[in-house]
C-alpha cells in the first residue's frame, strides 16, 4: 500500500491536506501503541504512518514521492546546475539574511510562494508528459524554495519574538 492509499487519497500532487490530516488521526487513534495488543506491531505501524504524513504533506516530499512511485526518484540529491535558477536563489538568500525586520519579509514571501506555485505548475506538466529529467530538477528546485519558506518563517518568528520582548517586563 502506498502513502496515498493508506491515506484514501488519490495519487496526485494535489490534495486535500485537510483530509490528510484527518485521516492521520484517525489511523494513529486506531493503531496508537498504548491500544495494541501487539504493541510492537503498532509501534512499527504507527512510525509507518507518521513518515507517510510527513512525506504527503509538503509539496516537495509529495513530489518526489510521486517521482518514487515511478521509479524515477534518482539523483534527487544532485544539485541544480540551471545557473539563471541559482542567480535567482542566491538574490533571494541575500534578501532573506538582508532582513532586520517581519516586514522586510512579507514581499520576499509573496516572492518565494510565487516561485513554489510556479514549479508546482511545472512539475505537474513534467510529471504528466513523463519528463523524468526535468521532474527530477524541478523536485530539486522546489525542495530549495519550501526550505527557503521555512527559512523565512523562522525568521519572522525571531522578529516577533525580539518585538515582543521588552525589557520593563516582569520576570
Amino acid at each position: 500500500m502506498n502513502h496515498f492509499e493508506l491515506f484514501n487519497l488519490p495519487v496526485a500532487l494535489d490534495i486535500d491536506l485537510a483530509t490528510l490530516k484527518t485521516e492521520f488521526l484517525k489511523l494513529q487513534q486506531q493503531y496508537h501503541p498504548d491500544k495494541a495488543e501487539d504493541k510492537d506491531q503498532a509501534l512499527i505501524k504507527s512510525s509507518d504512518i507518521n513518515q507517510a504524513f510527513k512525506v504527503l504533506s509538503a509539496v516537495d516530499s509529495r513530489a518526489a514521492y510521486l517521482l518514487s512511485l515511478k521509479k524515477q526518484d534518482y539523483h534527487l540529491d544532485q544539485s541544480i546546475s540551471d545557473f539563471e535558477f541559482l542567480q535567482d536563489a542566491l538574490e533571494i538568500r541575500e534578501q532573506l539574511d538582508d532582513a532586520t525586520s517581519a516586514e522586510d519579509l512579507t514581499s520576499l514571501k509573496v516572492e518565494v510562494q510565487q516561485w513554489i506555485d510556479g514549479l508546482v505548475r511545472e512539475f505537474k506538466i513534467d510529471y504528466t508528459d513523463e519528463d523524468w529529467a526535468e521532474a527530477r530538477d524541478t523536485v530539486r528546485k522546489l525542495r530549495f524554495f519550501v526550505k527557503v519558506m521555512a527559512d523565512i518563517d523562522k525568521a519572522e518568528d525571531r522578529f516577533l519574538d525580539d518585538d515582543s520582548f521588552d525589557l520593563d517586563d516582569d520576570f
